[in-house]
C-alpha cells in the first residue's frame, strides 16, 4: 500500500464510487508545506490528527493547537467502532492497528498542560504591535521603547518591565523627542491602556520566565517517534489575537533558531497552525509579506507549516502559493463569497478529467476529501477524490484525570511549571528612581541647613541656597541620566532582531 517514505491519507475513489489507489504524503516533500480547508464538521480535525499521527511514526516532532479539546485523543488508544472499522475497509486499511502517541500538553494559561511563557524581548515590536493593534504612531513608540531598552540594557522579561519601561519613556518624553522623533504622552498611555487589558485577558501569564525552548517542541521517544506536542486552545481562543501572535511567534523563532538543512528525507518539525484565518484578519501588509518570506525560506530548516482554516481565501495568495500538499473537505456554496471560495479551491488543483473539482467539493461526505499531494519532483498530483483513513488513536477527547496523568509523566514535566522573576527592567528603574529620590532628598535636606542667602527668582549664587532655574536639572535628574547613559550601550548594539523583529536566545 505505501511504504516508511510516506504517510497513507486514505484511498481514491473512480467515478463509479469504487477503490482506486492509496493516496499519500511523501515524507521528502513534507516540508513543502500544506493546507487543510474545509466548512465546520466536514472532518478536518481527523485529517489533522492522521497526518500528526503519521510524521510522528516517521520520527518528525509535531506541533499542533487543539481549539476544541477533541485533538487530545490523539494521546489514547484508539478503539474498534463499527464506522472506523468499515471505513478502513474500505480505504483497504489492512490490518488497522490502534495506538496511543506519545504527547506533551501544553496551555498558555498553565491550566490543561504546561505553562508556555516568552519574554517581551524575544516578542519584539512588530508583533507586540500586532498584538495590541496599535496605530502607526504607538507603533513607533513601541519601536523606541525597545530601541530604548537595547541601548540602556533593560531587561524586557514580563508585561509590568514595559509598563515600568513606558512610564520612564513618558517622564523623558522631551529628551527622547529630540533623539528619535516625537514621543508624546497620549500615545504612551495609549500602549499602557492597552497593555492593561491584556493583563485583564490573561496574557500576563504568557510573558515571562522561563521561556519556552525550541528544543522541547523538537523531541523524539527512545523508540524513534517524534513528540507531538499539544496546545489546549479553547481558552486561548477567547482571545484570538493572542492566539494568532502567540503562533507567528513560534514560527518566527524556529526560523531564527533552526540551522539551514536543504532538503532532507523527511522534516525535523512539522507546524499546524489551526484556525489559521486569525493570523491574517486585519494584519497589515507588511506583516503579510513577512509572514509569506518566513513560510517561503522556512522549509529550508527542515519545517513544514500546514494551515487548517475553513475557507482557502482566509490565506494570501503569495502565502497560498507555497502550500504544496493539499486536503480540501466540503465547503458550502449559499453566498457569493462562499462560491468565490470554491471556484478558488478548485483552481488551484490540478485538474482530474474524470469530474468536475468545483461540484465535488460541495458535494463531499463528512470524512471525504480532495487530496493532492506532491509527487516526484513535488510536481502536484493530481486530484482524487479520497476516503479518508480512521485514525488509529482515540476519537475525541481525552478525561481530566487523563490529561493530568499525562502532564505528570511528560518528559519536560516541572521545567516551566514554576514562573522565575528575576532582575529586569521594572525593578532596575524602580532601583534607580528611589536612588534618585534619596539623592534629591539629601541635596534639599543639605541645602535647608545652609545659612547664606539668596536671592529670590535667581539660582542659589553663593551656592547653598535651595532654589534653582526651571531649565537646570535636579541632583536626581542628573543621577538619573548619568547611570541610564552608561548602562550597557555596547549590549544594544549588539543585539540583532530577526525577520518578524523578534530576539531568540543566544543571539
Amino acid at each position: 500500500m505505501v511504504d516508511e517514505t510516506s504517510i497513507f491519507i486514505g484511498a481514491s475513489r473512480k467515478p463509479d464510487d469504487s477503490y482506486q489507489r492509496a493516496e499519500a504524503l511523501l515524507l521528502r516533500y513534507g516540508n513543502r508545506h500544506g493546507l487543510v480547508t474545509g466548512a465546520t464538521g466536514t472532518g478536518k480535525t481527523v485529517s489533522l490528527q492522521i497526518l500528526a499521527e503519521g510524521f510522528s511514526n516517521a520520527g518528525v516532532p509535531v506541533f499542533c493547537a487543539d481549539i476544541k479539546g477533541d485533538l487530545s485523543g490523539i494521546s489514547m488508544m484508539g478503539e474498534a467502532k463499527d464506522f472506523l472499522v468499515k471505513r478502513a475497509g474500505e480505504v483497504k486499511l489492512d490490518p488497522y492497528q490502534f495506538q496511543e502517541f506519545p504527547v506533551i500538553f501544553w496551555d498558555l494559561f498553565g491550566e490543561q498542560g504546561h505553562p508556555i511563557r516568552a519574554t517581551i524581548s524575544e516578542m519584539g515590536p512588530l508583533l507586540l504591535s500586532r498584538l495590541m493593534n496599535l496605530t502607526e504612531a504607538q507603533e513607533g513608540v513601541m519601536n523606541i521603547a525597545f530601541r530604548i531598552a537595547d541601548e540602556e540594557g533593560l531587561l524586557l522579561l514580563d508585561l509590568k518591565d514595559l509598563q515600568a519601561l513606558l512610564a520612564n519613556i513618558a517622564e523623558r518624553a522631551d529628551e527622547l523627542s529630540a533623539r528619535y522623533g516625537n514621543v508624546t504622552k497620549p500615545s504612551v498611555g495609549a500602549i499602557q491602556r492597552t497593555l492593561l487589558v491584556l493583563e485583564q485577558q490573561g496574557a500576563a501569564n504568557f510573558f515571562g520566565e522561563p521561556a519556552l525552548r525550541v528544543a522541547d517542541l523538537m523531541r523524539t521517544t527512545r523508540d524513534g517517534r517524534g513528540a507531538i506536542s499539544v496546545l489546549a486552545a479553547d481558552k486561548l481562543m477567547m482571545n484570538p489575537r493572542l492566539y494568532a501572535t502567540f503562533l507567528l511567534w513560534l514560527m518566527s523563532e524556529l526560523f531564527e533558531e533552526l540551522p539551514e538543512v536543504g532538503d532532507l528525507d523527511r522534516p525535523k518539525l512539522v507546524f499546524f497552525f489551526d484556525e489559521a484565518h486569525l493570523l491574517f484578519e486585519d494584519a497589515p501588509k507588511v506583516l503579510i509579506d513577512r509572514v509569506e518570506q518566513v513560510v517561503r525560506l522556512i522549509r529550508s530548516k527542515g519545517v513544514g507549516v500546514y494551515f487548517v482554516t475553513q475557507n482557502p481565501l482566509d490565506i494570501p495568495e503569495k502565502v497560498l502559493a507555497q502550500l504544496g500538499n493539499r486536503v480540501q473537505h466540503a465547503l458550502r456554496a449559499y453566498t457569493p463569497r462562499e462560491q468565490q471560495a470554491v471556484r478558488t479551491a478548485a483552481e488551484t488543483f490540478r485538474p482530474n478529467p474524470d469530474f468536475d473539482c468545483a461540484t465535488a467539493i460541495t458535494q463531499l461526505a463528512t470524512g471525504e476529501a480532495l487530496v493532492s499531494m506532491l509527487e516526484d519532483k513535488g510536481v502536484p498530483a493530481m486530484v482524487q477524490r479520497t476516503l479518508i483513513r480512521p485514525p488509529s488513536s482515540r476519537l475525541g477527547p481525552i478525561t481530566p484525570d487523563e490529561r493530568r496523568k499525562i502532564i505528570a509523566e511528560s518528559p519536560v514535566a516541572g521545567q516551566y511549571d514554576q514562573a522565575v522573576d528575576r532582575e529586569s527592567a521594572f525593578e532596575i528603574l524602580r532601583k534607580k528612581t528611589k536612588e534618585a529620590q534619596e539623592a534629591e532628598a539629601q541635596a534639599k535636606q543639605q541645602n535647608s541647613g545652609g545659612s547664606r542667602w539668596t536671592i529670590p527668582g535667581f539660582d542659589d549664587v553663593l551656592g547653598t541656597g535651595n532654589r534653582r532655574s526651571s531649565n537646570r536639572q535636579t541632583v536626581a535628574e542628573a543621577a538619573i541620566k548619568s547611570v541610564v547613559r552608561s548602562v550597557g550601550s555596547s549590549v544594544g548594539r549588539a543585539i540583532v532582531r530577526g525577520i518578524l523583529g523578534s530576539l531568540a536566545r543566544g543571539r
